[in-house]
């Protein structure tokens, strides 16, 4: 089992109160046996690499063979409970497979899709028969899963679902119809996890066989990426299945899907990190190849401020993912197999905003590195024939996957105001107690330990959120919803903080063990730049919540003094992160 946090902290709390580098699980704690699992499916994802334009041309002929060879690897069962032919094991080391899964291309999609979304709502919700009938084949790869929710006219409003489900008259089944849209490994899946409304009203889930009556497959869609990874519609017409598929409880269908949802945005965010050092080590390689002006174009200041950043980018995603893996074991680690779907649900919403954070900053992350990845490439990096054109294809559907990036923004403060009404987090009295703090503002202090002006930075952002966020509070209240540009902002804002203290908590961790390689440098890069956005972003929308004019300029006053601090050489230090990628030729922290 993974080392987790010391103590269990509460969802959201890191824009209340500083965490402590112990109370982080970073990549610097993993163990041999799970570095050993990351091995493993490094290799195996090297090995379907090298093969991926094959399978691009025949996904069911190639995929489920090597579904096969990682249930074999024990790779497929790592989060099934041992009892049901799995490991039984932890969501960090999930975390180190999902990693090292992202550099086999878009065939990462097809297994992510069935180790997580598709099998993972059994493990959680199913009934033990359940479990027992699906799970061994799902740990081997025998049957392959598929996850169904989207619809034609149902994207992130999953609840808009209008497939049905009615009991038949002899009440031996449920009678499923509707369609549903885009869903990943249906070309050759088993078994899907299906929503639909019991009675065209209760929001439902059920499990259903792709050989059940009345269940159909739709043509390969043709895509902008992911062209290794099978995308179909499910037809269900008059499908019958089994009462006994029920999964979960009548109406509660929404406890499962937003739930492994969010199990999924984590994913989707910790595998991007392999993505992105894939991407950097490639342009690494493609800089010190590739000469202009009579030199290699990585000897370039230019190359290797993007370089730089490239590395700052995964860095803090890397910090974050395995950040978030700790969060949720400290919440799953002593879950009663055999809890009710409500404890279930309640331990895997703790850590809801989290998971949309990570979402939505991994898939921007990487976006970044893969597109600078082309850019060093240069006209190069245009052509199908450079592995970076792929990588920028494929990363432009991770900010829609599993809720838009949007709506994800959304719920981060739509489940903070949420916290506050039941109590759960104490945000609302932190905003009322922010303006005795603001008076009291005392300027920063000199200090020789390290990343000292970035705790202080993270602080101050803390109470900007705050600060924008009790104003939106008191000016429209119920109404505070409507305000999307508002929401969006302070969202960035938390998104931000979370960022800056995963990267600041990681690092001081490895100084405090004496290896802190490029961890300070590069938690320095970020919150500096970070806190610059933070203050642009207040900057624009304290207009939006104060109109008063006199009070506007106090509010703006007090901005630029919670802002102020001394700007770091990051031009140095980005040099100095350039230097050593060089160096390796790869990416290192």
């Amino acid at each position: 089992m993974s080392e987790t946090a010391s103590n269990v902290v509460k969802g959201g709390s890191f824009l209340l109160s500083q965490a402590s580098p112990d109370q982080v699980f970073t990549p610097e704690d993993l163990s041999e046996e799970q570095r050993m699992i990351g091995s493993t499916a490094r290799e195996f994802s090297e090995k379907v690499l090298a093969r991926l334009h094959e399978i691009e041309q025949d996904k069911p002929f190639h995929s489920r063979p090597l579904l096969r060879e990682l249930g074999e690897l024990g790779l497929l069962g790592l989060e099934i409970p041992e009892e049901y032919g799995g490991m039984g094991l932890d969501k960090v080391t999930a975390t180190v497979a999902t990693e090292e899964y992202s550099r086999a291309g878009s065939f990462a999609i097809t297994i992510g899709a069935h180790t997580g979304i598709g099998s993972l709502p059994i493990v959680y919700f199913g009934t033990p028969e359940q479990k027992a009938k699906y799970l061994p084949k799902l740990a081997t790869g025998e049957w392959v899963a598929a996850y169904a929710l989207t619809e034609p006219n149902a994207g992130s409003d999953a609840l808009g679902a209008r497939t049905t489900a009615r009991l038949s008259e002899d009440g031996k089944y449920w009678i499923l119809n509707g369609t549903k849209q885009w869903i990943t490994n249906a070309g050759f899946a088993d078994v899907f996890v299906v929503y639909a409304k019991v009675d065209g009203e209760k929001f439902s889930a059920f499990i259903v066989e792709r050989n059940f009556p009345g269940v159909s497959i739709g043509p390969e869609e043709k895509k902008m990426g992911l062209h290794a990874s099978s995308t179909c519609s499910l037809i269900l017409e008059d499908a019958k299945v089994p009462v006994e598929n029920l999964l979960g409880e009548i109406g509660k269908g929404h406890v499962i899907a937003f739930n492994i949802l969010n199990i999924g945005r984590w994913k989707l965010g910790a595998g991007t990190v392999g993505s992105s050092k894939m991407v950097l080590a490639t342009s690494i390689e493609y800089a010190k190849t590739r000469k202009q002006f009579g030199k290699p174009i990585a000897e370039l200041r230019a190359i290797q401020q993007k370089l730089a950043d490239m590395a700052v980018r995964t860095y803090v995603t890397e910090s974050m993912g395995y950040r978030t893996a700790g969060l949720l074991d400290s919440s799953l680690s002593d879950l009663d197999p055999n809890a009710d779907m409500r404890e279930v649900g309640k331990r895997l919403e703790e850590y809801a905003m989290e998971c949309s954070i990570m979402k939505v900053f991994g898939s921007e992350a990487f976006d970044f590195v893969a597109d600078e990845g082309v850019q060093i490439h240069g006209g190069y990096g245009f052509m199908d024939e450079y592995a970076v054109s792929m990588a920028y294809r494929d990363s432009r559907i991770n900010r829609i996957f599993e809720g838009t990036n949007e709506i994800n923004r959304l719920l981060i403060p739509g489940t903070l105001v949420r916290r506050a009404m039941k109590g759960q987090l104490p945000i609302m009295q932190a905003m009322a107690g922010l303006q005795d703090e603001l008076m009291s503002l005392t300027p920063y202090e000199e200090s020789d330990e390290p990343l000292a002006q970035e705790l202080f930075m993270i602080d101050r952002a803390r109470k900007v959120f705050l600060m924008l966020a009790g104003l939106g509070v008191q000016k429209y209240q119920m109404a505070l919803e409507h305000e999307q540009e508002l929401l969006l902002g302070v969202a960035d804002i938390a998104i931000e903080i979370y960022a800056m203290e995963s990267a600041v908590l990681r690092a001081l961790k490895a100084v405090k063990r004496g290896q802190p390689g490029l961890k300070v440098e590069m938690a320095t890069v970020y919150c500096q730049e970070a806190f610059e956005r933070i203050a642009a972003t207040a900057r624009t929308l304290l207009p939006a919540v104060e109109e008063d004019g006199d009070t506007l300029r106090t509010q703006l006053s007090m901005l630029r003094r919670l802002t102020r601090y001394t700007p770091a050489n990051t031009v140095a230090l980005k040099r100095k992160i350039a230097e050593r990628l060089l160096e390796k030729g790869d990416y290192v922290c």
